[in-house]
């Protein structure tokens, strides 16, 4: 059931703040790394119920003609078509929507960095795209050594062979579609191009997670970890803060091995750092905005768990390794965790055993739990789905939201006329011919208008589901899990 555990006001309200304050404080020129998703950052707003996906964006907004915004993208991420896992999109169509969305809400974006690269042929054919589209794109190489070689990094063979990118506002929003694309790095890089062309530039970093000011074992930072497992980031006690203030701070692996790189950079420009930890380096207010310990403990052990399944499901889709599975198990170890604190999975899986054939099971915001069988008409997803929407409306199960007369010609549709082999309604067509209904049966309009009461609701698949299924339980706002099972033997899945 979810329950509130973040003030996001006050959270725009410090964050911004604080955000004006580290500007002031470097005057003429800043490289503001944004890490996490500016869009759409559902992590946080699972693991932090109340926070808003777009709580971000917001902030930046207040600064919008002060800012301009540069897009990294790793060459290796193009190469290997890494798919943004929330939205179900590669990396490079994910650069082109960020693109729009910031252009579409008045920011301006100055350019796009493809880092790591190494003449990868999809990377270099992504440039061309990008170029015939009118967008300047820079290249940042592989520096032999990164990060423990600062002598060879901080010169002309290392920075120093990166493109410049020119940019023309004092605040300069560094980010990318995901982690672990070099957002780090490209703000390094300008601070030491910059210098060498007689220009003072600053850099300070928004991530939100982990969250410096809870507990190394903290849910939410153990949560954090799980969403990053293919990254092998680690979550440590901030040994450069501990000396400095003697106070424990949690940051992540990255940050801490960069440090020193960074204080290099920074006594080249100014004769000393300005930092004496990479938390210092952050302006992340997260922490301070929690209203509720237990309830975002609840939402973050419950994405640990969502975040194992996904991973499991990776792996038999040949997408993850093996090593990333054993990662989340260790961290549910140390909170003594097990998939039975998800409720509706053994609910999917009893029914699944029930009928012999795929299950879905839906819990619903007062905590009682649906489920969907797989039939003739519909597949298990598009079940759950209707029967969430009779309980939530206090509609008989019996009632019939949509007439089989209705479901038939789309079958027929599907069979033979579009070429689909498989007969059974997915969730959003269910939910369209739902909505045709409405317009002359009561009960189904009264059911679509329970759609909005399944935010946030809790669903589990026996399957791996299609990704119109998939799509659509996102888009809906439902967190849904799946088992790593495919619903037959063939060997191509449709998605």
């Amino acid at each position: 059931m979810f329950k509130i555990g973040f003030d996001n006001e006050k959270y725009l309200k410090m964050q911004s703040e604080k955000i004006l304050e580290r500007i002031d404080a470097f005057g003429g020129k800043l490289y503001l790394e944004f890490g996490g998703k500016l869009f759409d950052d559902y992590h946080a707003s699972r693991v932090l119920p109340g926070f808003h996906p777009d709580s971000k964006i917001n902030m930046l907004l207040k600064l919008k003609d002060k800012a301009e915004i540069v897009i990294v993208i790793s060459a290796n991420d193009i190469e290997k078509n890494k798919v943004r896992g929330d939205l179900g999109i590669t990396y490079d169509q994910d650069t082109l929507r960020l693109i729009d969305a910031f252009r579409d809400i008045g920011l301006y974006v100055g350019s796009v960095v493809i880092t790591h690269f190494a003449e990868q042929p999809a990377a270099i054919k992504f440039q061309k795209r990008l170029e015939g589209l009118d967008m300047r794109v820079y290249r940042h190489y592989i520096i032999p050594d990164y990060p423990s070689n600062t002598g060879l990094i901080v010169s002309e063979n290392g920075y120093g062979k990166n493109e410049y990118i020119e940019t023309s506002r004092e605040l300069v929003v560094v980010t990318a579609p995901g982690p672990g694309s070099g957002k780090m790095a490209t703000c390094l890089s300008q601070l030491y191009q910059e210098n060498q062309r007689g220009i003072k530039a600053g850099y300070a970093k928004f991530e939100t997670f982990p969250i410096w000011n809870l507990p190394l074992h903290h849910p939410v930072n153990l949560a954090y970890e799980a969403a990053t497992v293919d990254l092998d980031d680690v979550n440590m006690i901030d040994p450069f803060h501990l000396e400095a203030y003697g106070k424990s701070a949690v940051n992540y692996n990255r940050d801490i091995e960069i440090f020193p790189v960074l204080n290099a950079i920074f006594q080249l420009i100014y004769g000393k750092s300005p930092y004496k930890s990479p938390t210092d380096m952050g302006v992340n207010m997260a922490g301070n905005c929690i209203v509720d310990d237990e309830a975002v403990k609840e939402a973050a052990t419950q994405e640990i768990v969502r975040r194992y399944f996904a991973t499991l499901c990776s792996v038999r889709q040949g997408l993850g390794a093996k090593e990333e599975v054993s990662r989340i198990e260790i961290i549910m170890g140390k909170l003594g965790i097990g998939t039975e604190i998800r409720p509706v999975i053994s609910a999917a899986l009893d029914k699944a055993e029930m009928t012999n054939a795929p299950a879905v099971a839906i819990e619903l915001p007062n905590g009682k739990i649906v489920t969907g069988k797989t039939s003739p008409l519909l597949g298990a997803s598009s079940a759950a789905l209707l029967n969430a929407l009779k309980e939530l409306a206090h509609i008989r199960d019996e009632v019939s939201l949509i007439s089989p007369k209705v479901i038939e010609p789309i079958q027929k549709l599907k069979i033979d006329y579009l070429g689909n082999y498989n007969p059974r309604l997915h969730t959003d067509e269910i939910l369209i011919a739902l909505s045709i209904c409405a317009l002359t049966d009561d009960n189904a309009e009264k059911a679509v208008n329970q759609l909005s009461k399944l935010k946030n609701c809790e669903a589990h698949s026996t399957v791996i589901l299609s990704r119109v299924d998939e799509t659509t339980f996102k888009k809906l706002g439902m967190n849904l899990t799946c088992e790593p099972n495919y619903q037959s033997k063939r060997l191509y899945h449709k998605k």
